[in-house]
């Protein structure tokens, strides 16, 4: 994420410029879809009457948080270099 706070503060590409805010809105909507998601009535229960309620350790909702978990890198760089 260096390169993209460079790009940003040098007057990158705005190419640069929009992989830098996609690269920080990955986390926190991978967050937003795991608790819709968990949510009694979220996923696909809407959309299918026969879809049971199965443990929440199986499915959609780990994979969101793991995918959520594998992009926070971005965050995690800037908030140590905030810290320090």
């Amino acid at each position: 994420m260096s390169e993209a706070y460079s790009a940003r503060s040098a007057g990158g590409s705005g190419g640069e410029r929009a992989a830098a805010w996609l690269s920080f809105m990955a986390a926190p909507a991978f967050a937003t879809m795991a608790l819709i998601t968990a949510h009694p009535g979220g996923g696909m229960a809407p959309l299918c009457m026969g879809v049971e309620h199965g443990p929440l350790v199986s499915g959609m909702v780990p994979m969101y948080l793991m995918m959520g978990a594998f992009h926070s890198g971005p965050w995690l760089r800037m908030i140590a270099r905030w810290r320090s």
